[in-house]
């Protein structure tokens, strides 16, 4: 059958026709690539935090906590015992005159830890919560430790060599806290500013299991007595 197209018509199709060859030719022979800008520094920063997931990891550099309890006197090291309280699940009562802390897990039960207790005049009672939590905390004396103590560094960057230790719990708005040491022949004694203090192990167990908002009762010296067994 005879063709029915002009001659204009074949002209125009030929035309499109070589132009489409000759594209896929150089597509053949040449990759194809995304133009980019000219000046690239002038591009806005990539915003990591909108491709990385939001989690905290490890910091590297810190320390692992060492397992330091075995040092310890037998009734100092930390062990589940019993311990009726009226108290719920989760409340840390602090036994200042025999030197344990108790967590409270409920059924009558707590773990008991060790702990280093305010020296003569520097003891205190009352009930608290956890207002802040950190790892490996830096240490900030306050400025009335200083005026008593004043050979005391102004700063000192968590670590190993750190009197915080490993962990810290700061309880509502006073300068104390329970936290670590890097001193665990001090457990078990009256040493400190006012400060709970446990070996490292101990805080780092301790730290685990409580959160902000964590209620905390120190109790009066001489007011509760317990079996030390």
């Amino acid at each position: 059958m005879r063709s029915t197209a002009t001659y204009g018509e074949r002209t125009v199709a030929t035309l499109i026709g070589l132009c489409m060859a000759g594209w896929v030719s150089a597509a053949a022979a040449q990759p194809f690539a995304m133009a980019e800008p000219a000046d690239l520094s002038a591009m806005p920063p990539l915003d990591s935090s909108a491709t990385e997931p939001a989690v905290n990891e490890p910091d590297a550099a810190m320390p692992p906590v060492r397992d330091d309890d075995a040092a310890l006197p037998e009734n100092l090291r930390r062990q589940i015992v019993a311990y009726p309280t009226r108290e719920p699940a989760g409340t840390i009562i602090i036994d200042t005159p025999h030197a344990y802390l108790y967590y409270v897990l409920g059924g009558g039960r707590a773990m008991r830890y060790g702990i280093g207790v305010g020296r003569d005049g520097f003891r205190w009672s009352g009930t608290e919560t956890i207002s802040r939590m950190a790892e490996w905390p830096d240490w900030y004396p306050p400025p009335e430790m200083i005026r008593r103590q004043p050979y005391l560094p102004r700063f000192m960057a968590g670590g190993e060599t750190n009197p915080l230790g490993a962990r810290a719990l700061y309880l509502g708005h006073t300068e104390y806290r329970i936290h670590g040491t890097n001193d665990p022949s001090t457990i078990g004694k009256r040493v400190s500013s006012g400060c709970i203090r446990l070996t490292n192990a101990d805080i780092a167990d301790l730290y685990s299991r409580v959160g902000v908002g964590t209620k905390v009762v120190v109790l009066p010296d001489l007011s509760h007595r317990v079996a030390t067994r």
